[in-house]
């Protein structure tokens, strides 16, 4: 178990030689004193996971390991993780470290009375763009909303996700590209999602607040410094 930790630490730990991750590196897993005053908080201080636990359970599946500043979903079976607290409106950055080949997501509004998270919150995907199997790519509204360009860098490397849900207006960024903009439980909105396969779930999309969510989609993935500020 210690070398499958140090090996995972040595796979995701490492910082990689981009402008943005050597600004990463300075202080992971910490905020800034102008992020504290403009409210952000750390659903994850590098330590321990104390700010999540499992889907419809309390605490959090040993699959998911903290090991040097990452959080990381070693193997299949550890099971979709969410926020211990719910949210309306917010702002989310977060850096995520995919597999090669690998599949994980991000979802928001969840609620806990449907059999899995997707069924309430609607998905960010995270992938690997190049060898993932998912024809949705990374940083995309899974089935709703797509960019037309693919700022994400490849698997095995950090890239950072922002997001910012309101009621006015949604917005991804992707490594400080802007992906999408929408407006959830728009005209637009509904129509997308009576295309889609969500069409079948009549909840889904629907709450205005939730938790926020991180898949195991079976695939090794990592998350770090993972911050929010509420904006209701």
């Amino acid at each position: 178990m210690k070398q499958t930790i140090l090996l995972l630490g040595a796979i995701f730990g490492l910082i990689g030689c981009s402008q943005a991750d050597k600004e990463v590196s300075v202080s992971p897993n910490t905020l800034t004193e102008a992020e504290k005053a403009e409210g952000w908080s750390l659903l994850f201080d590098g330590k321990d996971l104390s700010s999540w636990r499992n889907y419809q359970k309390e605490g959090v599946d040993g699959k998911w390991k903290v090991a040097d500043g990452v959080f990381t979903l070693t193997e299949k079976g550890g099971g979709d993780i969410i926020t211990t607290a719910q949210y309306g409106a917010f702002e989310l950055k977060l850096d995520y470290n995919i597999s090669k080949g690998g599949n994980s997501g991000l979802m928001f509004h969840v609620t806990e009375g449907e059999k899995t998270p997707w069924m309430t919150g609607p998905e960010i995907q995270i992938q690997d763009n190049v060898d993932g199997h998912d024809p949705q790519k990374a940083g995309w509204l899974y089935q709703l909303y797509a960019p037309e360009v693919d700022a994400t860098k490849p698997a095995g490397e950090w890239n950072t996700l922002h997001i910012v849900i309101t009621p006015e207006k949604c917005v991804h960024t992707m490594n400080g590209t802007k992906y999408v903009e929408y407006v959830k439980g728009s005209a637009d909105w509904d129509a997308k999602v009576a295309a889609s396969k969500f069409s079948k779930f009549p909840n889904f999309g629907k709450p205005t607040k939730g938790h926020i969510c991180l898949q195991d989609h079976g695939n090794l993935v990592s998350f770090r410094n993972v911050k929010i500020k509420v904006l209701d």
